[in-house]
């Protein structure tokens, strides 16, 4: 959702009022929570006009989708075959629909990385990588950085050489978390882990960090460690994104973002993003540029993670094509 969507979204839920607009965020995910709650925390006033604009619109909008389903759980299948095979939708739809048996690691999702890192501390390297890749990347990153080398090294290594994750490999969390699984052995193998999930994970961990990983699991295995580095896409990997794929990050990245992110970034990268905005846009960002003081490399990074994190997402969702470290092109 872009800036424009929080904002009326976040509008038409002050509309409801506090009783109503509570249930309506308990079927947000934590990030979309924490983005709209950010985004009611930023304003002060919204006109009348602009409440009635908004609250016609979805309106209109809710009057021409309304649907009744008598039996969801059937429909969501039925959708999903027909969209991707069976063979493709069975991992979806187990996710989907079988959704329990993970639940104490879904609770994760809604702690800050530092507390699940207290958690995870003294756990088997073995059982945090299988937690970890249920998470979003950017979290488990986050987790991550608040352990010690050694554990972060490790853990990648296991995240990377995952090739699935057996239910019964999670059982051993039960004292820690509130309940890991629901319905045993029976429950399909799910296809997390791998290559792609290690080299997304370290790609944000930042702070010379990525680095020493990446040196760790190159001692155990030079052929693993340079795949990881061709799925890699760090924030200068961007000049090689083309022009329309730019101009699409670009409607997507917040003004703000954009120059914290590209004050320490090279020059021709700057000259990329400048060169697919308007002229009037382009002016703009480069006064911005020289009259913005000094900034903490660490805000830097962090802005050029938000960046990454977007052209990820449009990545995954086929808009653009990204082209790692090595020749290879991955969506």
């Amino acid at each position: 959702m872009d800036e424009q969507g929080l904002k009326d979204a976040a509008i038409f839920l002050m509309s409801l009022g506090e009783q109503e607009a509570a249930e309506v965020f308990k079927h947000f995910s934590p990030k979309e929570v924490q983005k709209l709650g950010e985004t009611i925390a930023r304003m002060r006033t919204v006109s009348k006009g602009e409440v009635d604009e908004i609250v016609q619109r979805f309106t209109d909008v809710a009057a021409a989708q309304s649907l009744l389903v008598s039996d969801t759980s059937n429909y969501v299948r039925s959708v999903l075959k027909l969209a991707l095979g069976d063979d493709k939708a069975a991992l979806l739809i187990d996710r989907i629909l079988q959704g329990g048996d993970v639940s104490g690691i879904e609770s994760l999702k809604w702690m800050d990385p530092l507390s699940v890192a207290e958690l995870l501390r003294n756990e088997h390297p073995q059982i945090v990588a299988a937690i970890l890749v249920h998470l979003d990347a950017d979290q488990a990153s986050g987790i991550l950085s608040h352990l010690t080398d050694r554990q972060r090294s490790e853990i990648l290594l296991r995240i990377a050489t995952l090739e699935g994750i057996q239910p019964t490999a999670l059982k051993d969390l039960n004292e820690v978390l509130f309940k890991v699984l629901a319905g045993g052995d029976k429950i399909r193998k799910s296809s997390l882990g791998g290559v792609k999930s290690a080299a997304e994970i370290i790609n944000l961990l930042g702070g010379g960090m990525d680095a020493v990983v990446l040196d760790n699991i190159r001692n155990f295995d030079v052929d693993l460690a340079q795949k990881i580095m061709d799925k890699m896409f760090v924030f200068d990997d961007v000049m090689k994104l083309d022009d329309r794929s730019i101009q699409t990050v670009l409607r997507e990245v917040a003004s703000e973002t954009l120059v914290i992110a590209l004050k320490a970034a090279q020059p021709e990268l700057r000259e990329k993003f400048l060169g697919n905005m308007s002229t009037r846009a382009a002016d703009a960002l480069r006064e911005d540029l020289e009259s913005r003081g000094p900034i903490r490399l660490s805000e830097v990074e962090a802005q050029q993670k938000e960046i990454l994190k977007t052209v990820r997402r449009l990545a995954d969702e086929g808009q653009i094509a990204l082209s790692g470290g090595g020749d290879d092109a991955f969506v």
